[in-house]
């Protein structure tokens, strides 16, 4: 069974609007997407079998092999809120309105619905359990074009990269404090998407600005020597590469020489302890998705895609054009392999020092405010708050019965292939048979007669607007 998604259908309710909400609600009603109209659907739907027949020779240099991941995320994708690949059933018990909602593919770092619903969860339990109530920064960590090419083939390369990070960043700052027990909170995304969508493979990091004592006390970061910091991590990747013999000691020591070592290290971004909005959205600008659909044009007709770039000025700032298969080729490489963590934690938010602090919170009252353990949930039980991460992400609640603003519910999981064709193909019918007799009779003249309560329309006799 998959997923709930957003996509859904009318049932005995011609259109979904907000007429009926009280005043004081600050949810709006539940609008379903269209996912065949967005651009990388389209153009997935067009090229995916084409790009596959010429993958090997085109692009396998330099996106490296086609992964069977690939096949499985994108096929998974076309089917994302399409009605025919199954739904449930949602109804209000109060007035019998009904609609279809279909299932979503819940496929990371490529489905831009999917990852936003999983960005909208991760945030709110960063904001509710993880981050502690001290200054945060965030530290961008980049990587020369020399050795991107490494976790391309190798893709696990990366989170050992974001350990060397890690211990860089911690050491720095235990470094310039002078106090060696401090425990430094790390949050690390690892991204392989540049602002073209381009493979560039770099960390952002979220680091409490400074250190937590054994005591719980906190101490602040003094100087942020990025020049410094750059190096000692230059160093430490360097290190790395040659413990796992991708180069020779000779080669790690040319690139000390570079002028231009192609390292940098970015830590002007601050977050103050009181504003939690702000530490959330930059949470999730660090693991966002590699497209953004607003800044995606896919033209059908001349066989092109613009992609614009989100920077202002530099080498990659404003749009680009390229062959669709180029693009699709392009962004199909993010994919992560089944398993890969995208998402780690280091230090005073790695999962052990959180679990002892847990058991030991009410002997921890006295000192800072203690981190909040996550409520236990079974495995199924996050996948159902899709209600709850809507409103989160688009200011709208699903479960709001448009016509009458009571609760719906879900009465009924579909996914037998035979009769959602029966559901859907009867439901078009009758909608297209309403349009043409509204559009073809003239205004009646006549009152209205009066229908008997016995014969009132059952849930599924009125009309509905088809997908």
């Amino acid at each position: 069974m998959g997923h709930i998604g957003h996509t859904g259908i009318g049932i005995g309710h011609t259109g979904i609007g907000h007429e009926g909400r009280p005043p004081s609600s600050t949810l709006g009603v539940y609008k379903p997407r269209r996912p065949q109209a967005s651009p990388l659907y389209r153009l997935v739907q067009d090229h995916l079998h084409r790009l596959y027949t010429v993958y090997d020779e085109r692009f396998a240099r330099e996106y490296g092999p086609w992964r069977p991941v690939v096949t499985q995320v994108a096929d998974r994708f076309l089917a994302c809120g399409i009605l025919e690949h199954g739904f449930a059933r949602i109804r209000c018990d109060a007035c019998a309105h009904e609609y279809l909602l279909a299932f979503s593919c819940k496929c990371r770092y490529f489905c831009p619905s999917c990852h936003a619903k999983r960005l909208a969860l991760w945030a709110q339990w960063l904001d509710a359990t993880l981050l502690a109530s001290v200054p945060h920064r965030q530290v961008v960590l980049t990587i020369p074009k020399r050795l991107r090419a490494y976790c391309l083939y190798r893709r696990r390369l990366l989170g050992e990269i974001a350990r060397v990070a890690a211990r860089t960043v911690t050491a720095a700052i235990r470094t310039l404090t002078g106090e060696r027990a401090l425990a430094v909170g790390i949050v690390a995304c690892l991204q392989t998407h540049g602002s073209r969508a381009n493979w560039h493979p770099h960390l952002h990091l979220l680091v409490t600005d400074g250190g937590f004592r054994p005591d719980g006390t906190f101490v602040s970061w003094p100087v942020h020597d990025t020049a410094r910091l750059t190096e000692a991590f230059r160093r430490a990747v360097l290190r790395l590469f040659v413990r796992r013999a991708l180069f020779d000691e000779d080669a790690a020591a040319g690139m000390l020489t570079w002028p231009h070592s192609g390292f940098h290290v970015h830590t002007a971004v601050w977050v103050p302890e009181d504003d939690r909005a702000f530490a959330t959205r930059l949470a999730r600008y660090c693991a966002r998705n590699p497209v953004a659909l607003e800044r995606l044009t896919y033209d059908r007709a001349a066989k092109a895609v613009t992609y614009r770039s989100d920077k202002a000025e530099g080498p990659t700032a404003g749009p680009e054009t390229v062959d669709p298969l180029e693009f699709l080729a392009r962004l199909l490489v993010h994919i992560p392999d089944k398993g890969h963590v995208t998402t780690r934690y280091y230090g005073w938010y790695a999962n052990r020092p959180r679990g002892t602090r847990a058991k030991a919170a009410p002997a921890a009252a006295d000192g800072p405010p203690a981190i909040v353990p996550a409520s236990r949930l079974a495995p199924t039980e996050a996948s159902r708050r899709w209600a709850a991460l809507l409103r989160q992400i688009f200011e709208v609640d699903p479960l709001a019965c448009p016509t009458c603003q009571g609760a719906m519910r879900i009465v009924a999981f579909i996914t037998q292939a035979a009769v959602i064709a029966q559901i859907l193909t009867h439901l078009r019918t009758r909608a297209a048979t309403a349009a043409h007799a509204d559009a073809r009779s003239p205004p009646s003249t006549r009152a209205p007669a009066r229908r008997s309560p016995a014969r009132a329309p059952r849930p599924f006799a009125a009309p509905l607007t088809p997908p």
